[in-house]
């Protein structure tokens, strides 16, 4: 009987978390954020201690997963329209190697170090760091590459304004300033508050309103 009981819950928690990573989304099975990473270690904490408790009621267990799931999709929700949300809970991508130069000051910051550098290069069929124009540590963790075999930077769709945010890093990076920009935006006789996304290429702004949006 023992046996049947550990049985049945494994199969119904694998169908159960199945059925609850699906409403989260495809993202969390995908490339996990740091909030996602956590309410992960979480279930699979909660069901190995319910399988393991065989004993004790399955609700014990199945009630803090519900509560979890739910608090993750209301936050994944607000966040979707809340940029400075985002910023809080998955932080922001980092530039690694600019324009050939690696920046150590900002792979101090990150905790990421040559070791990991090299080896991501090396997945990605790379055999040394001069043959990169310019790398990009995601939110996910993964390093986003661009070869050096490129124009130059303008070629990349850089993003300047993500919900009506203006990125500085980037600005910065284009020798461009903020005058420039809001220059740019009244040219094409677009408010600010009214962009969702905006992207830098090949020497001009592409935009996406939120009016636009359906």
């Amino acid at each position: 009987m023992k046996y049947l009981i550990i049985l049945f819950r494994s199969i119904f928690f694998y169908v159960v978390v199945s059925f609850f990573y699906r409403i989260m989304g495809k993202r969390e099975i995908g490339e996990l954020s740091i909030m996602d990473f956590i309410v992960s270690i979480f279930i699979a904490e909660m069901v190995a201690i319910s399988i393991e408790n065989y004993k004790q009621s399955i609700f014990v267990s199945l009630i803090p997963i519900i509560v979890l799931v739910i608090i993750q999709i209301v936050i994944a929700k607000v966040s979707l329209h809340n940029s400075y949300l985002r910023k809080v809970l998955d932080g922001e991508p980092s530039v690694i190697i600019e324009r050939g130069i690696v920046n150590f000051k900002e792979m101090k910051k990150q905790r990421y170090n040559l070791d990991d550098l090299l080896t991501q290069l090396r997945i990605n069929s790379i055999k040394s760091i001069d043959e990169v124009d310019y790398a990009i540590l995601e939110t996910s963790g993964k390093l986003s590459i661009f070869k050096n075999d490129q124009d130059d930077l303008n070629n990349y769709p850089l993003p300047l304004i993500v919900d009506s945010r203006v990125n500085k890093k980037v600005l910065k990076a284009l020798n461009k300033d903020e005058d420039w920009l809001y220059k740019e935006l009244v040219d094409k006789r677009v408010n600010l508050d009214n962009i969702f996304y905006c992207f830098y290429k090949d020497n001009n702004l592409f935009l996406i309103e939120k009016d636009k949006i359906k």
